[in-house]
């Protein structure tokens, strides 16, 4: 009876008894955690989404595009539906520049050059906006990713040192009275790892997913170039369809 009372009176080591004995800084570590962890999945989800969106409206532009008599039909469908992905979004600016330069000519230092310069300056400068934007969000993927299981560490340190004082006041130096206290500290280090891992497999995923994308805008920029300045692309007779495809003129302004 005496054993079973003395088993009932152990305290019960876990999550709760943690959070119930952490001073300010344990509790604010873990609210730190928390924050990463909400973060972390909350971005993980807009820009799933958003790549999920910019990969099925590319395809589709891109049918559409390589399907269409001449750039003026491209030109109606951007005016109709509006650019909504990456490479409509290129196509657009392109087709403006082309346009503003054979209207206005080089008149200003920003549009010196012939119209294939000017053309160039422009699908480069579209191509760095839209790195800059698949790669909005990765920072803090990043920083999670590299210091959650440090503020997890850190806790555990915090909590073995609480634990320890704790002991050595009480002089129980017993292993069940050590290793309770001890284990309980390493939850935190538990938590700090599981913040981490989705938060370095989502920048590993997401970060493959825009080098791919970046690849391909890439060569459909080298081919659009060709198409406003040539009227033709190198890639237009390996593609279904492409012989429909007749020989382009600059779009009337």
């Amino acid at each position: 009876m005496e054993s079973l009372a003395a088993a009932g009176a152990a305290p019960s080591f876990g999550f709760a008894h943690l959070l119930a004995q952490s001073d300010a800084i344990g509790k604010s570590l873990l609210a730190v955690l928390v924050l990463m962890s909400i973060a972390t999945w909350a971005l993980i989800a807009i820009k799933g989404l958003a790549q999920w969106q910019r990969r099925r409206r590319g395809e589709e532009f891109l049918d559409l595009f390589w399907d269409a008599s001449s750039m003026d039909a491209v030109q109606h469908e951007l005016s109709t539906h509006g650019a909504r992905d990456p490479f409509s979004h290129l196509t657009a600016h392109a087709l403006h520049a082309q346009a503003h330069h054979l209207r206005h000519g080089s008149t200003r230092l920003a549009e010196a050059g012939s119209a294939s310069d000017f053309i160039t300056r422009t699908l480069k400068k579209v191509l760095d906006e839209e790195t800059m934007r698949l790669e909005s969000g990765l920072t803090l993927l990043a920083t999670v990713g590299a210091t959650a299981p440090f503020v997890g560490l850190f806790g555990t340190v915090w909590g073995v040192y609480h634990a320890l004082v704790a002991i050595g006041i009480s002089g129980a130096g017993t292993l069940d009275k050590v290793a309770g206290p001890v284990g309980e500290a390493l939850i935190m280090t538990g938590i700090g790892l599981a913040v981490a891992i989705p938060a370095v497999m989502a920048y590993n995923a997401i970060t493959r997913g825009n080098r791919v994308l970046t690849a391909r805008l890439d060569a459909f920029a080298f081919e659009l170039h060709s198409f406003l300045t040539l009227g033709h692309a190198p890639g237009a007779a390996a593609r279904e369809g492409a012989a429909r495809v007749q020989a382009l003129k600059p779009v009337a302004a």
